[in-house]
């Protein structure tokens, strides 16, 4: 009997080594990590230039509190990082993951308006159908019905508009002018709460575990933000996800030239190697809150290891030209996907950018009527590709927070033709063996 307690029911293989794009069991079994294993690993398993990083940063030292010390590999790695964020003057301020990050700007947009004498600002407003992370507030941000649903007693402070969900748009102007009539929605909500009373708004850029890469109307972000800085609302952009070249741009919220108040990130930032997320204040924010006092912090915050792996991830990517691979293998992976899936009978849609990339599982294809969770689908269809060699990304309650069925890929960037063409053909065949 083993005395850890699992995160899913039922026995797990065991890994014992990885490299690149696949991980293998400790029977010699192989699988290609199609996953990236939560959308995460952006460079590849098993780089040799972050492990050594570790190992000589550690070697160094391996702790020392921020609140006593800073530390060269962080302050070489929020200045090797400033340039390439979509904000001006930034301010990272390193922790241990996404959820952590997500507290952290909550605290930061809070800690900004009482700096400018605001105290009333303290509401945040976010979607439905989104997700920010599993910590209390985190989780009350999200718009994920299955996750909530145990902890709803403790939930409810946040403020939901509806879904950016191009499939299944509940907006009776789509397809034309979505992102607008969102933007009016959300600026409906904030004057009926009181602008004074709202201190940001936090939206992923691209849709991903719940929704399975929804892509906003090209329209949406440019609208929004224009709504929120009208209302002296922050911009919290969530690229926990998106970030560090996921979508095929550095960030996600590149792609329609947005400039954000904060921003959070995780999952990609250390591709994996280390427990790393960021809080990153825009200059006006950042030294506003510093200023003042930013009653917060973690143990593990400003962490020099932490930050040792970061910098060495960053210039993996910067050095492989791995944003670009990003981009151009995604667009030969989503065509791959929908030439070999056009005629499958419940693949719904298939969506993303760069190598973010979800695949809607509806019973009715002309309908859009999704499976009925009791079905367990998507769970089918990932223990049939894993049993093909291919790890992919699960994901429920897409359609109305019980149904819906998605699947997600994020591979790691640096793909051959070969792999791209094993991925296509096992997803593919992992559908087909349910449909």
């Amino acid at each position: 009997m083993s005395h850890v307690f699992p995160r899913v029911a039922g026995a797990l293989p065991k890994a014992v080594s990885a490299e690149g794009v696949w991980i293998e069991d400790e029977g010699g079994k192989r699988y290609i990590d199609a996953a990236g294993g939560a959308i995460v690993v952006n460079i590849g398993h098993g780089d040799g230039a972050v492990a050594a990083a570790v190992s000589e940063q550690m070697a160094r030292f391996s702790y020392v509190h921020g609140s006593q010390f800073t530390a060269e590999p962080l302050e070489r790695y929020a200045d090797e990082l400033a340039p390439l964020l979509p904000m001006d003057d930034p301010m990272v301020y390193p922790v241990s993951g996404g959820s952590e990050a997500v507290e952290t700007a909550f605290k930061m947009a809070r800690a900004f308006h009482l700096a400018q004498g605001a105290d009333g600002r303290h509401k945040i407003v976010s979607r439905w159908g989104s997700y920010h992370g599993n910590t209390r507030g985190a989780l009350d941000a999200s718009g994920r019905m299955p996750l909530r649903a145990p902890y709803q007693p403790w939930l409810d402070k946040s403020i939901h508009v509806p879904p950016v969900y191009e499939y299944r748009c509940p907006m009776n102007e789509h397809p034309e002018s979505c992102g607008q009539a969102h933007a009016e929605e959300l600026e409906r909500v904030i004057e009926a709460e009181g602008p004074e009373t709202v201190a940001a708004f936090i939206a992923e850029p691209i849709a991903g575990a719940t929704l399975g890469a929804a892509v906003p109307p090209d329209d949406y972000w440019p609208a929004v933000v224009e709504v929120c800085r009208r209302h002296g609302v922050l911009v919290i952009a969530d690229e926990v996800m998106t970030g560090f070249g996921r979508t095929g741009m550095w960030f996600g919220v590149d792609h329609w030239g947005v400039r954000p108040d904060i921003i959070t990130a995780g999952k990609g930032a250390s591709s994996g190697y280390w427990p790393l997320g960021l809080a990153i204040a825009s200059g006006h924010v950042g030294r506003a809150v510093a200023e003042s006092g930013f009653v917060h912090g973690f143990t593990y915050s400003h962490n020099a290891v932490g930050t040792a792996v970061g910098l060495a991830v960053l210039h993996q990517l910067i050095e492989g030209d791995l944003v670009e691979a990003c981009r151009a293998n995604g667009e030969l992976l989503i065509d791959g996907l929908r030439d070999a899936l056009a005629d499958d009978a419940i693949v719904g849609d298939i969506r993303g950018k760069g190598l973010m990339i979800g695949i809607e599982l509806v019973r009715d294809r002309a309908t859009k009527e999704a499976f009925q969770r009791d079905q367990h689908v998507a769970e089918q269809v990932v223990r049939t590709a894993r049993d093909l060699g291919l790890l992919l990304y699960p994901s429920t309650g897409c359609a109305d927070g019980v149904n819906g069925d998605l699947v997600m890929l994020g591979p790691p960037f640096a793909l051959s033709g070969e792999i791209v063409t094993e991925i296509v053909e096992r997803t593919a065949g992992a559908i087909r063996s349910v449909g």
